[in-house]
């Protein structure tokens, strides 16, 4: 009885006036959208900030405006009872949809925060890769292999994230193993002179070479460049540092260290072996001693 009262009282002048309430209010939420975008956009934040945090501001100003228009056009709706369902139902939601809201709102405060956009290389976890997309609920990676990772913004907000582009430089560092019979200053001279020709390797900060470690054979000589940021640019400019300080070591004849793991791959020699048995007190096997022979099969 009393709806059908409240539909009585509905009037066309009411709801005219409240259709134009709400294109009024759908006007000021397209408004205030487009200067939620330009402000963003004077504070250089990404183009996935503007656009979530833009369409965030103008549902809230569409969902303002159409309250507004019932309010007008029911005038015996109380507005506070309706916010006060509006409470109700956002508690129920809550609990029902727990995971799809903090995923949304750790969205927003990923997206306010602006500490990586799309196109970054980043690493969260066990996934490496570039960011393609960044979401209200999600963040979409697209890993070095190729393949397309869907990460939660809870897990983007809450776990550690690598950067490596955060900024336009990033260092790689290469250990070389030189003799210790080598001219260790010449090594080094010859290895910052070799990066510091390479069109990969940049020379601000300069290349550096610095020794480490000191072994019985041997002393390890870091080599400390820098390159570009993206996983491509430090990997060409690794290699290309790699590849022509071998050769100019080679070209100077700059004695590196034999590797201690060569017996080991290929097993100890016949001497090493025999050694070892006299050693423990065996009695070399009869092939092994000189002038033994074979016994004859009869």
């Amino acid at each position: 009885m009393k709806g059908e009262e409240i539909i009585r009282a509905v009037t066309w002048h009411d709801a005219l006036e409240g259709l134009k309430v709400f294109v009024i209010g759908l006007a000021i939420a397209a408004v205030v959208w487009l200067l939620v975008g330009l402000f963003l956009k004077a504070r250089h934040r990404g183009e996935s900030s503007r656009r979530v945090l833009g369409k965030l501001v103008f549902w809230i100003g569409a969902i303002i405006a159409l309250l507004a228009a019932l309010t007008v056009i029911f005038p015996s709706i109380n507005p506070v009872d309706v916010l006060g369902g509006l409470g109700v139902v956002s508690i129920a939601a809550g609990i029902a949809f727990q995971t799809v809201l903090g995923n949304m709102f750790a969205g927003i405060v990923i997206l306010s925060r602006d500490q990586f956009r799309v196109g970054d290389q980043v690493k969260v976890e066990d996934n490496g890769g570039t960011i393609t997309a960044i979401h209200l609920s999600s963040t979409t990676i697209r890993r070095f292999d190729g393949q397309l990772v869907i990460v939660p913004n809870t897990v983007m907000h809450s776990s550690q994230i690598i950067v490596q582009t955060g900024f336009e430089t990033t260092r790689a560092t290469v250990p070389v193993a030189i003799s210790t019979s080598a001219d260790l200053e010449r090594a080094r001279t010859v290895a910052e002179e070799t990066m510091r020709c390479l069109d990969l390797v940049l020379n601000d900060p300069q290349p550096r070479g610095l020794y480490t470690t000191v072994g019985v054979e041997d002393v390890t000589l870091e080599l400390i460049f820098w390159s570009g940021s993206t996983r491509l640019e430090a990997r060409e400019a690794t290699d290309a540092v790699i590849t022509a300080v071998m050769q100019a070591f080679a070209r100077e004849e700059i004695p590196l260290s034999t590797s201690p793991f060569s017996d080991l791959l290929s097993g100890p020699s016949e001497p090493a072996k025999t050694a070892r048995t006299q050693a423990n007190g065996e009695a070399p096997p009869p092939s092994k001693i000189a002038g033994a022979k074979k016994p004859k099969r009869r």
